[in-house]
């Protein structure tokens, strides 16, 4: 009786105001998702990430025989039609995304909290297992091109029901628990987190199944209520009942449908003519919400050796500088690493004398941006180690990684005026005292490999791969980051309008 009550009142302003905001944000969720696909189209159930034991791709890509093929070759141009914002455009991607998935998030929160306060929780949330056997012919009736009687819908027949249902309270949940899981910060902090979803891959496998199940279900959906009983579906969802205006109804639809289409067509758009306002917009709202939820999270990594992975990918080209090539050829006999800047002692270390210090080994999983995961030992001497030797003065805030590898192997796709500019990273004092934040001079019980950073490279087991400057010339410790560079606190940053920060 309760529930017929319900019914009778229509559809709540707040429930139809929801249903807009979710339908927009899904949109650039969806979009923005593509664009983060496309850096690295092959899916996996296993975190090694090996060509050939990807289980999707959406590339005809294949690893180059006989020379280095890096996971930067594998990246794909997206249309800005399908792809927000379109091209290869990775960082800019990821600030909408993140973005998108606040408000849609907290739209979804609104929505839940007042299905329950207002009582319109009960003509969505099946009550009875009759329902089943209701849906199961409705599903016939449907599927033999026939349509149910208007008596069927209260406000829904049993099919939309439990679809609904299940997209609100199963689907969703699941999208926002596999994104998690897809964070170097969580999984290094709650192994077991990532491990129950089928690892690093395993969630990402099923994120993009998530974005299946949405696709299916919006083109289902429409299609329902364009087809049965168009002109009651149209003033249910627009005006909150079936007794309103037609025209009027129909004339709003047009309306906020256009709307988001014109929103999405503009966010491709300026996005790809204002990248740099655009990664500081959607960053400034972005930033403040992953450093109080992430930042402060430490590595409780330790995988077996047994988990190490046989393929390990390779992000950029070693150094290609006559200096490089020659420290290379002398096995980095004649390499030092300058720490330098706000310090009591300035240093310049060997090889060797970092192989004396203190050392530390740790099997941990190395997350790269662009989607794909290895497993490794790294072993090596932990940067506070280093922090202690040189004496941090108290006005230091963050520490730049300067690498003997140009802007040309880090991304060659970049500007001109960055081809030759060296590739840095910056990284906070916090983090920078992790406990597993070391300098690392072996991988896998073997000295450093080449095309891994060799001779000496960062480890920041908390953050994405594109922190973890290889190819170390020199450590500065700094008050501020805004002279260096472009300012925005990094080569990725600078040139590919990736964030700061990278726990996610």
């Amino acid at each position: 009786m309760y529930m017929m009550v319900i019914a009778s009142l229509g559809f709540p302003l707040w429930l139809r105001l929801t249903h807009f905001i979710n339908l927009l944000f899904l949109g650039f969720l969806i979009r923005s998702g593509i664009q983060i696909l496309a850096a690295h189209p092959r899916l996996y159930w296993n975190d090694g990430c090996k060509p050939e034991s990807n289980w999707l791709k959406f590339t005809r890509k294949k690893p180059a025989q006989g020379k280095l093929w890096t996971s930067m070759d594998e990246e794909v141009s997206v249309s800005p039609l399908l792809a927000l914002p379109g091209k290869e455009n990775l960082g800019l991607g990821r600030h909408w995304h993140f973005f998108s998935i606040l408000f849609w998030i907290l739209n979804g929160l609104v929505y839940v909290v007042l299905l329950f306060a207002t009582g319109e929780w009960t003509r969505l949330i099946p009550t009875s297992w009759s329902i089943i056997p209701r849906a199961w012919e409705t599903f016939l009736t449907y599927i033999t091109f026939h349509i149910p009687p208007v008596s069927d819908f209260q406000p829904y027949d049993p099919l939309q029901q439990l679809a609904y249902a299940g997209v609100i309270f199963l689907l969703a949940p699941l999208t926002i628990l596999t994104g998690a899981a897809m964070s170097p910060a969580i999984e290094a902090r709650f192994p077991w987190y990532s491990k129950m979803l089928g690892g690093k891959q395993g969630a990402r496998s099923i994120h993009f199944l998530c974005l299946v199940a949405y696709l299916l279900f919006v083109i289902v959906h429409v299609s329902l209520v364009v087809i049965v009983h168009f002109s009651d579906n149209i003033r249910n969802i627009v005006l909150g009942n079936e007794q309103g205006s037609f025209p009027l109804a129909l004339t709003i639809a047009i309306g906020a449908l256009l709307l988001v289409g014109v929103l999405y067509a503009w966010a491709s758009w300026y996005s790809l003519r204002r990248k740099r306002q655009i990664q500081h917009v959607l960053g400034a709202i972005v930033d403040p919400v992953r450093r109080m939820l992430l930042q402060r999270l430490k590595s409780r990594q330790q995988y077996t050796k047994s988990a190490i992975t046989t393929y390990f990918w390779v992000n950029g080209r070693p150094p290609v500088t006559e200096e490089f090539q020659a420290l290379a050829h002398n096995d980095f006999v004649d390499w030092r690493l300058e720490v330098h800047g706000l310090v009591a002692n300035a240093l310049q270390l060997s090889l060797d004398d970092l192989q004396k210090l203190p050392r530390h080994s740790q099997i941990t999983k190395h997350n790269c941006i662009q989607g794909w995961s290895g497993v490794g030992e790294w072993t090596g001497v932990p940067l506070s180690e280093i922090m202690k030797l040189c004496g941090v003065l108290p006005t230091a805030k963050y520490v730049v990684f300067t690498s003997y590898q140009e802007g040309m192997q880090a991304y060659p796709k970049g500007p001109e005026e960055s081809h030759h500019a060296p590739f840095y990273e910056v990284i906070s004092l916090e983090l920078a005292t992790h406990p597993q934040t070391i300098l690392a001079y072996a991988m896998n019980g073997e000295p450093l490999p080449l095309e891994h950073g060799a001779p000496l490279r960062l480890r920041l087991e908390t953050e994405l791969g594109y922190k973890m400057v290889k190819y170390l010339r020199s450590i500065e410790f700094v008050e501020e980051y805004a002279s260096i560079g472009e300012g925005q606190g990094g080569f990725r940053e600078d040139v590919q309008f990736y964030g700061i920060g990278a726990e996610i």
